[in-house]
């Protein structure tokens, strides 16, 4: 898709109602599944977080920045993610959190963002977070500068690739919550992206699809 085709779609985008949890469930393992019916997440007291899906040009054609996270103790050590992180005290909203954020991990301006959408909230249990995504673009590529201990790559994935529903398969994989199970995935880039991320690019699929033919 050209940059061009996309930003004929914001007006559609900004219209439309996001698609919601129905459209997260279809890239969760059915483990995941059963644990969030039976947690009782509020009584947790979860953390916030927000991540950018960030769209830009690069050579003409529609791109969304993902990233790499480094090898670490912890529970997201090497997972494909969104830009972002937790909210902090001085933030007073969490569009602020995700702009923050993405300055901080990726070097993209905050003034350089547009921010058309927020997306539906997700859960991660293994660190009690609730993440809420925003959809937001820049009208260049933007000068990617990494913070090192967070960020060990950003991938550029043409938004098509996220389209195509060839690029959905399952793999076997141990998470923090189970050992060698199937679980849902995109394949972008030669990247597997499973869990939240792929939950809340699900949903983002969804609704750019729907933009499509509103």
């Amino acid at each position: 898709m050209t940059f061009e085709t996309f930003k004929n779609l914001i007006p559609k985008i900004q219209k439309l109602s996001v698609p919601g949890e129905s459209s997260h469930f279809i890239m969760a393992p059915e483990i995941r599944m059963k644990e969030l019916n039976r947690l009782k997440i509020e009584e947790r007291n979860p953390r916030n977080a927000a991540v950018m899906m960030l769209f830009y040009p690069k050579r003409t054609l529609t791109h969304i920045a993902l990233i790499l996270r480094p090898e670490y103790e912890g529970v997201h050590s090497g997972q494909i993610a969104l830009p972002g992180g937790k909210v902090e005290p001085f933030d007073h909203s969490y569009t602020e959190t995700a702009l923050r954020e993405t300055q901080e991990e990726v070097g993209v301006g905050i003034q350089t963002v547009n921010v058309l959408k927020s997306l539906t909230k997700v859960y991660i249990p293994p660190s009690n977070f609730w993440v809420h995504p925003f959809l937001g673009f820049t009208e260049k590529r933007p000068d990617f500068v990494l913070q090192k201990e967070e960020v060990a790559k950003v991938i550029e994935v043409p938004l098509t690739e996220l389209l195509d529903d060839f690029n959905v398969t399952s793999q076997k994989l141990s998470t923090s919550y189970a050992k060698n199970i199937e679980v849902p995935s995109f394949e972008l880039k030669g990247y597997v992206v499973w869990g939240a991320t792929a939950m809340m690019l699900s949903e983002l699929k969804m609704f750019i699809k729907s933009s499509m033919v509103y």
